[in-house]
């Protein structure tokens, strides 16, 4: 074509560069970041669906342990490799377990007790709550659970340890 500039191309016929971080998606790793596999145990993952698929029993204490909880945290379905516990005093390194019909059934009262020795030969203190106890009277369960948590949190506190930069 007449009148035409020798490597310069015509606008219509330009790609249209790039605007505001847009670009080849393709060309893009995906997955957020794309700094590979997620960095997150996989533990947290599980613990995450066990908490939103929680149990009637669970539901109802979980919600009178948060109105009542005097000062004290409670986690649910907290990671405790390989297992997980229902509940979970930081404080007071208190597990709440609530058992249902089905750890009656098997072997689960064998697998039960080798969880709680577990738990128990990593200094947690283990509380085992019937879910029948949960359905009948969710707020009297709740109120027995703080009242243990609080003294196992105040013996805690009482070992003194070090502050930092001291000497043992």
């Amino acid at each position: 074509m007449a009148g035409e500039i020798p490597g310069v191309v015509a606008v219509s016929e330009a790609k249209n560069p790039p605007r505001d971080g847009e670009g080849d998606r393709s060309a893009q790793p995906s997955g957020g970041g794309g700094l590979g596999p997620s960095l997150r145990r996989p533990e947290v993952y599980t613990a995450r669906r066990q908490r939103k698929a929680m149990s009637l029993p669970e539901v109802l204490l979980w919600r009178e342990l948060r109105a009542q909880a005097g000062g004290l945290r409670f986690r649910k379905q907290h990671p405790i490799k390989p297992y997980y516990a229902d509940f979970y005093c930081a404080a007071a390194r208190l597990v709440i377990e609530i058992d249902g019909k089905a750890h009656d059934m098997g072997d689960r009262p064998q697998r039960d007790e080798e969880r709680n020795a577990f738990m128990e030969s990593r200094g947690y203190r283990v509380l085992r709550v019937l879910a029948t106890e949960v359905l009948a009277d969710a707020n009297a369960v709740a109120a027995s659970v703080v009242q243990m948590a609080g003294p196992l949190r105040q013996s805690l506190r009482d070992c003194h340890l070090p502050m930092n930069g001291e000497d043992l």
